[in-house]
């Protein structure tokens, strides 16, 4: 993670969280999508990848609202560098 995005590396891919992604993420949370559609949303190579995705992806990220990602994750990430 660093101070201007957050990137998840998934197989040989990274696959970054920005307001796009957050929309897919947020459908499969709160709809029936499947693993398999969220691949295929994400051009991830299957079910495999969605899944391993979902497991990285921090629990509050999908709470955000979309239009709201960059101010809250910049916030997120200020703090957690003063942190350490």
């Amino acid at each position: 993670m660093s101070e201007d995005r957050l990137v998840i590396r998934v197989g040989d891919k990274d696959i970054e969280i920005n307001e796009e992604t957050l929309k897919i993420l947020r459908k499969y949370k709160r709809t029936e999508m499947t693993l398999e559609q969220l691949a295929a949303s994400l051009g991830l190579e299957g079910w495999e990848e969605a899944y391993e995705l979902v497991k990285k992806i921090p629990l509050w990220v999908m709470d955000i609202e979309p239009t709201m990602w960059s101010t809250i994750f910049k916030k997120h990430a200020s703090e957690a560098k003063k942190k350490s």
